[in-house]
């Protein structure tokens, strides 16, 4: 199993919306020329920390995904000043790699124990550019978590827009644009930080 991580920068805005919140309409979103076709991803993912939460803490998430293009093991570290997130990404296993625990080991050396089960079906539109490149990928997402060490279960939908290959020279300014968009369906800026914070009620 190879022990180098694939590498990713998340930069991403995160809604809130109600059930019934229509999905927004994308035509004449500067530098989107079309939305690809919907795609239906089934997502399962068991996240994990130490007892005292020391991965929280410091701003991390360890997670196993299935289902979906990256489905595998995940570290999500901290979000820099750009509102980014480094995510490294290895193949699925059973275990947890050991290269990953390594990375963390500067942030805890406790055992990791189950923290959280997160169960999304997600619907993804890839936003494109003239020539097909992916500018950004929205996803509607219906969640169902459960906090695995209080029992608390929880249901929301949400919608995130993430910046993709494609993405403009100035994402600011197209994330402004979009919030003008998203903001005209009635939905809001989320609530929570992240779908592990609202899993566990924060």
């Amino acid at each position: 199993m190879a022990s180098e991580p694939s590498r990713s920068v998340e930069i991403e805005l995160k809604f809130d919306v109600d059930a019934d919140t229509p999905l927004p309409d994308w035509t004449g979103m500067p530098g989107v020329a079309s939305v690809a076709a919907p795609e239906v991803r089934e997502l399962d993912a068991r996240y994990l920390d130490s007892d005292d939460a020391a991965l929280a803490r410091a701003g991390y998430a360890l997670r196993r995904r299935t289902g979906g293009p990256d489905e595998g093991w995940h570290i999500k570290g901290p979000r820099g000043a750009d509102g980014g997130r480094v995510e490294l990404h290895w193949p699925l296993q059973d275990g947890i790699p050991d290269a990953a625990t390594a990375v963390l080991s500067s942030v805890t050396a406790a055992p990791l124990t189950p923290l959280a089960r997160i169960r999304n079906h997600r619907t993804a539109y890839h936003l494109l550019d003239a020539a097909g490149g992916v500018v950004a990928e929205f996803v509607d997402d219906h969640v169902t978590a459960t906090d695995a060490r209080s029992g608390v279960e929880r249901t929301w939908r949400e919608w995130e827009l993430e910046l993709g290959a494609a993405a403009p020279a100035d994402p600011a300014s197209f994330f402004a644009a979009a919030e003008v968009v998203v903001h005209a369906t009635g939905a809001r800026p989320a609530a929570s930080d992240s779908k592990l914070a609202k899993a566990l009620g924060h």
